[in-house]
């Protein structure tokens, strides 16, 4: 397969990944598919993977994955410093993955792919050639 197809479908795969999770957390998703479903529970979620952090730090850590998530995402979809971004990414997931590992068990890692999405991300921030990137910084688009 060409290469430049694999690198756009990884840049789409993580970050509507990273939207999806947003999208569920603020009750966008169905409940039927839903896995919080809203803020509260997200928050809730956070706290059960990161109980050796204050319960009054659970919100800002929550705002902060979030924020990440919707910045790494839209930079990837724009394909705007995809290796920092995608490297980003891999290394957020990999927290997310260590996280859950530690604290529930190594079958939500593997059964929500964690690890699996963390691999793809930094497979991307491997992948040099551009296509279909921006830089805004210098005003050029690789097609």
């Amino acid at each position: 397969m060409n290469q430049n197809i694999i690198k756009l479908f990884l840049r789409l795969a993580v970050s509507l990944g990273f939207l999806s999770a947003v999208a569920d957390r603020f009750g966008f998703w169905q409940e039927n598919v839903s896995v919080w479903g809203n803020w509260q529970s997200f928050l809730d979620y956070t706290q059960l993977i990161n109980p050796f952090i204050p319960k009054s730090l659970i919100p800002f850590l929550g705002i902060t994955a979030t924020v990440a998530e919707i910045i790494f995402a839209l930079c990837l979809l724009i394909g705007f410093k995809t290796e920092t971004f995608a490297k980003l990414s891999g290394i957020l997931l990999l927290i997310f993955a260590f996280a859950m590992c530690f604290s529930t068990g190594i079958k939500g890692v593997f059964d929500f792919s964690v690890l699996s999405a963390s691999t793809a991300a930094f497979a991307l921030s491997s992948m040099k050639e551009k296509h279909l990137e921006i830089d805004l910084f210098f005003n050029k688009t690789s097609l």
